[in-house]
Protein backbone atom coordinates (compact mmCIF):
# COMPACT_ATOMS: atom_id res chain seq x y z
CA UNK A 1 0.00 0.00 0.00
CA UNK A 2 1.31 3.42 -0.86
CA UNK A 3 1.17 6.72 0.97
CA UNK A 4 1.87 9.59 -1.42
CA UNK A 5 2.72 13.03 -0.02
CA UNK A 6 3.81 16.32 -1.50
CA UNK A 7 7.29 17.34 -0.40
CA UNK A 8 5.91 20.49 1.21
CA UNK A 9 3.81 18.37 3.61
CA UNK A 10 6.94 17.24 5.46
CA UNK A 11 8.98 19.62 7.62
CA UNK A 12 11.93 17.21 7.56
CA UNK A 13 13.48 14.58 5.32
CA UNK A 14 11.44 11.41 4.70
CA UNK A 15 14.10 9.40 6.52
CA UNK A 16 13.84 11.53 9.66
CA UNK A 17 10.04 11.41 9.49
CA UNK A 18 10.18 7.61 9.48
CA UNK A 19 12.71 7.53 12.32
CA UNK A 20 10.45 9.75 14.41
CA UNK A 21 7.54 7.42 13.56
CA UNK A 22 9.44 4.44 15.00
CA UNK A 23 11.15 2.99 11.92
CA UNK A 24 14.74 1.85 11.71
CA UNK A 25 16.99 1.97 8.67
CA UNK A 26 18.13 -1.28 7.01
CA UNK A 27 20.23 -1.96 3.94
CA UNK A 28 19.86 -5.14 1.89
CA UNK A 29 23.30 -5.80 0.43
CA UNK A 30 22.05 -8.65 -1.79
CA UNK A 31 19.60 -6.40 -3.65
CA UNK A 32 21.47 -3.12 -2.98
CA UNK A 33 18.27 -1.61 -1.57
CA UNK A 34 17.68 0.73 1.34
CA UNK A 35 14.48 0.59 3.38
CA UNK A 36 12.97 1.08 6.82
CA UNK A 37 11.34 -1.40 9.19
CA UNK A 38 9.20 -1.21 12.29
CA UNK A 39 9.06 -4.36 14.38
CA UNK A 40 5.71 -5.53 15.70
CA UNK A 41 7.16 -7.87 18.31
CA UNK A 42 10.41 -8.81 19.98
CA UNK A 43 11.78 -10.75 16.99
CA UNK A 44 12.62 -9.71 13.45
CA UNK A 45 9.22 -10.85 12.15
CA UNK A 46 6.44 -9.79 11.80
CA UNK A 47 7.52 -6.30 10.80
CA UNK A 48 6.30 -3.37 8.76
CA UNK A 49 8.62 -2.77 5.82
CA UNK A 50 8.78 0.61 4.07
CA UNK A 51 10.48 1.69 0.84
CA UNK A 52 10.80 5.42 0.09
CA UNK A 53 10.84 6.93 -3.38
CA UNK A 54 11.23 10.62 -4.19
CA UNK A 55 9.87 12.02 -7.44
CA UNK A 56 9.87 15.65 -8.56
CA UNK A 57 7.38 16.99 -6.03
CA UNK A 58 6.19 13.80 -4.34
CA UNK A 59 7.39 11.37 -1.73
CA UNK A 60 6.05 7.85 -2.08
CA UNK A 61 6.06 5.59 0.97
CA UNK A 62 5.53 1.99 -0.15
CA UNK A 63 4.50 -0.15 2.84
CA UNK A 64 3.98 -3.87 3.27
CA UNK A 65 3.85 -6.33 6.18
CA UNK A 66 6.54 -9.01 6.35
CA UNK A 67 4.94 -11.97 8.13
CA UNK A 68 7.96 -14.26 8.36
CA UNK A 69 11.36 -14.89 6.90
CA UNK A 70 11.83 -17.16 3.86
CA UNK A 71 10.71 -20.67 4.68
CA UNK A 72 12.30 -22.64 1.87
CA UNK A 73 15.90 -22.98 0.69
CA UNK A 74 17.16 -20.67 -2.00
CA UNK A 75 14.38 -18.12 -1.64
CA UNK A 76 15.28 -14.47 -1.31
CA UNK A 77 11.84 -13.04 -0.72
CA UNK A 78 9.50 -13.42 2.22
CA UNK A 79 5.79 -13.77 2.82
CA UNK A 80 4.44 -10.22 2.57
CA UNK A 81 1.03 -8.56 2.69
CA UNK A 82 0.67 -5.36 0.65
CA UNK A 83 -2.80 -4.56 1.96
CA UNK A 84 -4.93 -5.68 4.86
CA UNK A 85 -5.94 -4.44 8.28
CA UNK A 86 -2.42 -4.10 9.72
CA UNK A 87 -1.11 -2.17 6.70
CA UNK A 88 -4.17 0.10 6.61
CA UNK A 89 -3.86 0.82 10.34
CA UNK A 90 -0.20 1.73 9.92
CA UNK A 91 -0.98 4.09 7.03
CA UNK A 92 -3.65 5.73 9.21
CA UNK A 93 -1.13 5.99 12.09
CA UNK A 94 1.42 7.65 9.81
CA UNK A 95 -1.18 10.13 8.52
CA UNK A 96 -2.15 10.96 12.11
CA UNK A 97 1.52 11.33 13.08
CA UNK A 98 2.06 13.62 10.08
CA UNK A 99 -0.85 15.84 11.11
CA UNK A 100 0.50 16.06 14.67
CA UNK A 101 4.02 17.11 13.69
CA UNK A 102 2.87 19.59 11.07
CA UNK A 103 0.76 21.60 13.54
CA UNK A 104 2.65 24.25 15.55
CA UNK A 105 2.68 23.72 19.28
CA UNK A 106 0.51 26.22 21.16
CA UNK A 107 2.61 26.19 24.32
CA UNK A 108 6.09 25.80 22.82
CA UNK A 109 7.43 29.04 24.35
CA UNK A 110 6.84 29.71 28.04
CA UNK A 111 5.02 32.92 28.80
CA UNK A 112 7.07 35.45 30.71
CA UNK A 113 4.01 36.59 32.66
CA UNK A 114 3.76 33.36 34.65
CA UNK A 115 7.45 32.74 35.12
CA UNK A 116 9.63 34.54 37.61
CA UNK A 117 13.16 34.33 36.22
CA UNK A 118 14.79 34.95 39.60
CA UNK A 119 13.32 31.80 41.16
CA UNK A 120 14.99 28.42 40.56
CA UNK A 121 13.13 25.99 38.35
CA UNK A 122 11.73 23.16 40.47
CA UNK A 123 9.24 21.52 38.13
CA UNK A 124 9.30 19.27 35.12
CA UNK A 125 6.46 18.93 32.64
CA UNK A 126 3.92 21.03 34.50
CA UNK A 127 3.23 21.03 38.19
CA UNK A 128 5.27 18.02 39.34
CA UNK A 129 7.74 19.10 42.02
CA UNK A 130 11.19 17.76 42.78
CA UNK A 131 11.77 16.56 46.33
CA UNK A 132 13.82 19.12 48.19
CA UNK A 133 16.65 17.06 49.71
CA UNK A 134 17.64 19.84 52.10
CA UNK A 135 14.24 19.78 53.85
CA UNK A 136 14.07 15.98 54.12
CA UNK A 137 17.65 15.49 55.23
CA UNK A 138 16.75 14.23 58.73
CA UNK A 139 18.39 10.94 59.50
CA UNK A 140 16.14 8.14 60.65
CA UNK A 141 17.21 5.29 62.82
CA UNK A 142 17.23 1.86 61.32
CA UNK A 143 14.18 0.83 63.34
CA UNK A 144 12.05 3.84 62.30
CA UNK A 145 13.02 3.35 58.68
CA UNK A 146 11.21 -0.01 58.55
CA UNK A 147 8.11 1.14 60.46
Amino acid sequence: MKLILNKNQLNESPEMFLRHAGYGYIRDSRRDAESFVRRLGSGFYPRLHMYVEENNSQIIFNLHLDQRQPSYAGSHMHNAEYDGAAVEQEIARLKNFLSQISQPLNNAAPSSQNENLNEPVDRVGGERKFIDKEKNNKKKSWWKFWQ
